[in-house]
């Protein structure tokens, strides 16, 4: 019977699928981690105090890039190039979605209005980051091999969405509620139409390197447009509202570090 469990359980069992799949989960860690880092250096004097909130977001990106790449040497495996259509945090990028590579690029201070993009396409993303990462600790969370990061990166994927809640909100009491709104829809629905492109390459690839047959390449794809359908049709709201979070705070001190995988 296929289904998500079996499906992300034959990726892990093969070593090119599992090089693949943690190739492309570091590749956008890491990066999700330079983007966080610059915004920390260049956030605008009157939101100094935000600085080491998104400083600890950006080392905890890095951290799960770093775990991602331990996980392929436990198997002995490198790394191997991503794929430009897999790579979700540039498709983003190109989309419209959050600061520019181009303008973190420059040493020119960030402007209030930037800083409430930033959190909004944080939002947004992470969102997306703690659904996926709540599928796989309840279905490898006591994994020997990898249940350690699972539940490790859940964590963290838990926070990053608490901060983002609890920062949106305030900046709404601030007099950003519009803006705030409109970047949310803006953000949800194209996030929506990379992450249905996204899935449709990286399953395409997995396919070839486990020899999918056509039937069940076909059903999955077509599962992943259903899916698209249904966010697009009322899925995205989720990814748009705003509730003061159970953790408060969420940010608030250093990254843990990273769990000994061998």
């Amino acid at each position: 019977m296929l289904s998500a469990r079996s499906l992300f359980q034959e990726i892990i069992d093969n070593d090119e699928s599992f090089r693949l799949f943690c190739s492309i989960a570091a590749g956008g860690e890491s990066q999700g981690g330079w983007e966080n880092g610059r915004i920390a250096a260049l956030v605008p004097e009157t939101e100094r105090a935000l600085a080491p909130k998104i400083s600890r977001h950006g080392a905890d990106e890095d951290k799960h890039g770093r775990i991602f790449n331990a996980l392929m040497r436990k198997r002995g495996l490198t790394p191997v190039e991503v794929p430009p259509e897999t790579d979700y945090t540039m498709l983003l990028e190109k989309n419209g979605i959050g600061l520019t590579h181009d303008r973190l690029r420059r040493d020119e201070p960030l402007t209030v209005r930037d800083i409430v993009t930033y959190l909004s396409h944080s939002r947004v993303t992470e969102q997306r980051a703690a659904e996926q990462m709540v599928m796989l600790r309840r279905y490898f969370g006591d994994d020997p091999d990898i249940g350690k990061a699972v539940r490790m990166i859940s964590d963290d994927e838990d926070n990053h969405l608490a901060y983002c809640h609890e920062e949106l909100l305030r900046f709404a009491r601030a007099g950003h509620g519009r803006t705030i709104r409109r970047t949310l829809r803006e953000c949800a629905l194209a996030e929506i139409g990379v992450y249905r492109d996204v899935s449709l390459a990286v399953m395409d690839h997995m396919g070839r390197i486990l020899g999918w047959p056509r039937p069940k390449a076909a059903l999955l794809a077509a599962g992943i447009r259903a899916l698209y359908a249904y966010e697009r049709a009322a899925g995205w709201r989720r990814m748009v509202s705003l509730t003061m979070p159970e953790r408060r705070d969420a940010l608030g001190g250093p990254s843990t570090a990273a769990p000994g995988l061998a």
